[in-house]
């Protein structure tokens, strides 16, 4: 439950149509077996108290009354247990006598309320409205079990150990309706719903039903936790497959299918209110929960769990910018090299700009900017001729490097040039009185500034645009050069990690495998070369200085950024969430090490990001000033280095 993280499930009991006590004791097993595994909110089917398909069997008194007496005996049997539980039972108005399909929702012994189904379907395989009214318009109380309680279906409930933990529900065709209960929930502030549901299987079903599920959760910036019907209902007509699903905010975290039993993941729900605060088109200007929720006619009400720490079942990528499939990974890839070309394309047509400049070192960002660069010129139906592709070698460069930067010019079919700056440095640091023994920062940024201006020269001859080649990650750690390779006329890795540059070059290299092998290989030897400014002078001919020796791994570094950033999580979840994903290929100091050093450089260089080239943004987070990130340059971190001196 810290960290904003609840674990949930959506639970399948084996059953019985109408054997209310057989039933019983499964879900009161159903829900021990929950509790063991740290579930804290749990949401079993519809009308599984009695069987959903049970017919005729809704209108016997016998049936209803063996419904009431099995809730009674899961409230008892489970009022030991710190958790919410949601599960479906038919229930008598005692106004009017008319059945409603409701989700009993209780909490350690105590039933908080009834929600009916609002939307009850009659067409097709099912005639729901055979036996029940809709609830659309109740609001009363009933006693049931003993207990006096609200009935009606706009009720949330507010965990009073997790404020950010609201809990609402409805029941299976409420959410294919139009407009499904859960959007008026959702804007009176919950953050999780349950539906109880029984929807029967058929081919393509499935499908269609994960991307209801899904859907609705991002549409309403929530955790949705479906709980289908499943084996022990009549096959007469139908089959019920236990279709169960876990979702948050448009991402499906776990689902089983023709199983019984339960389906389990955690929901964040800090996350999702990161999400509705930086999202205001989410709902109407917010008031006060309770006066929001009051306009909408929703009651409010709370229910109080134990707090405990939430083991983390659900999954964590290594890397949060590239996706595990590889199919998902090779499509992300495309659609990330046609989105950089085309923002690039429509900047050479509105310049009229006679070339493109791109200095080529050898290295990952070059290489990606010159592939980007050729893919605007073809969609331009422009030669790729009219592409500069300049190395400037100078005191750190190796051979490997410089000879890399040729060949892959050569096969992309850009002109190349070498300008060696070398001597014009020497006489710039003559000129300033800087010692060639001094390798200070004044040495390394020396040579990146006269690149920069040797390039900036070289497109003003030519009436071109210099295209940048500084990605995310250095542009987050502030390593690059202020003015030197900072700057350019347009950036097209601007807004793309390291790590997702290495897996677009790694995609370029299969791409031209069979086209032209000698571009694969040299891509990958790129791809195989340390990353560095090659600033400082060689070792026996090898690259001396390395840039993940000098601000942490790119993995970790590209880990914090999105979290961080992209979620606003707090330096003790970033690292919690690191330890979990990264916690077998780096040990927790050296995570803690270089999360400390994220921190620090992400305030520090903020003044470099205030000022950046355009260039087109291609996923779901970058730092341009004038878009996504917007930070005063003085700003104090004190607050996040004290949370991390903590850990």
């Amino acid at each position: 439950m810290r960290d904003g993280f609840i674990k949930v499930a959506a639970g399948t009991p084996r059953i019985r149509v109408a054997d209310c006590e057989y039933n019983a004791e499964q879900i009161i097993g159903l829900m021990r077996e929950a509790a063991k595994q740290g579930v804290k909110v749990l949401a079993l089917p519809e009308l599984c108290v009695t069987g959903y398909t049970c017919g005729d069997l809704f209108l016997q008194d016998t049936l209803l009354q063996g419904a009431e007496n099995a809730l009674s005996r899961i409230l008892e049997e489970t009022k030991d247990l710190n958790m919410l539980a949601a599960l479906g039972l038919p229930v008598r108005n005692r106004w009017d006598g008319k059945l409603c399909n409701c989700a009993a929702v209780m909490c350690g012994g105590e039933l908080l309320a009834l929600v009916p189904k609002t939307h009850i379907p009659n067409y097709g395989e099912f005639y729901e409205a055979r036996w029940f009214t809709s609830g659309a318009e109740l609001d009363t109380m009933v006693k049931l079990c003993g207990q006096n309680v609200p009935l009606g279906y706009n009720l949330i409930w507010e965990c009073e150990t997790m404020p950010n933990l609201v809990v609402g529900v409805e029941i299976c065709e409420d959410l294919w309706a139009s407009e499904p209960p859960s959007v008026a929930l959702a804007r009176a502030g919950a953050t999780l719903i349950l539906n109880l549901s029984a929807s029967n299987e058929a081919a393509g079903k499935a499908a269609y039903r994960r991307q209801l599920v899904t859907g609705q959760s991002a549409r309403l910036l929530c955790g949705y936790v479906y709980a289908d019907a499943g084996e022990g209902e009549s096959t007469t007509d139908l089959v019920f497959a236990g279709h169960n699903l876990v979702a948050e905010n448009g991402a499906l975290l776990a689902e089983n299918r023709f199983v019984t039993g339960l389906t389990v993941s955690e929901i964040d729900v800090d996350k999702l209110l990161f999400e509705r605060r930086r999202m205001n088109t989410f709902a109407p200007p917010r008031r006060d929960p309770m006066e929001e929720a009051h306009a909408i006619g929703i009651g409010r009400s709370s229910f109080a769990l134990k707090t405990v720490d939430t083991a983390l079942t659900r999954p964590i990528g290594k890397n949060p910018f590239v996706p595990e499939d590889g199919t998902d990974r090779r499509e992300r890839c495309e659609e990330i090299f046609t989105i950089a070309a085309l923002g690039l394309k429509k900047r050479l047509e509105h310049t009229r700009a006679s070339c493109a400049v791109v200095g080529l070192s050898g290295g990952l960002d070059s290489t990606l900017a010159l592939l980007i660069t050729a893919r605007a010129f073809d969609l331009l139906d422009r030669p790729r001729s009219d592409i500069l592709a300049v190395t400037m070698p100078c005191f750190g460069t190796t051979s490997r490097t410089k000879s890399n930067a040729q060949v892959l010019a050569e096969r992309v079919g850009a002109h190349f040039r070498t300008v060696d700056i070398g001597e014009a440095v020497r006489v710039h640091f003559r000129d300033i009185g800087q010692s060639m023994e001094d390798l200070s920062v004044t040495f390394e940024n020396g040579q990146a500034r006269e690149r920069t201006q040797v390039l900036m020269d070289l497109a003003n001859q030519r009436g071109g645009l210099v295209i940048g080649t500084g990605d995310l990650s250095e542009l987050a750690l502030g390593w690059a050069t202020y003015n030197g390779d900072h700057m350019s006329m347009y950036g097209v890795n601007g807004s793309i990690p390291k790590t997702l540059v290495r897996h677009l070059t790694g995609y370029a290299a299969d791409e031209a495998q069979e086209k032209d092998p000698r571009l694969a290989a040299v891509l990958r030897d790129i791809l195989d070369t340390p990353v560095s400014p090659e600033l400082l002078p060689p070792k026996e001919g090898e690259i001396a200085q390395r840039t993940e020796d000098l601000v942490g791994p790119y993995e970790l570094h590209d880990f914090f950024l999105y979290y961080a950033l992209r979620w606003g999580f707090s330096p003790r979840k970033v690292f919690r969430l690191a330890a979990a994903a990264l916690g077998e290929d780096y040990d927790r100091e050296t995570i803690l090490k270089w999360l400390k050093n994220f921190y620090r450089r992400f305030f520090a260089q903020q003044f470099k990001r205030s000022c950046l080239p355009d260039g087109p943004k291609v996923g779901s987070l970058a730092l341009s000033p004038r878009g996504d990130w917007r930070m005063p340059s003085d700003a104090v971190n004190a607050l996040w280095m004290k949370e991390l001196e903590s850990l």
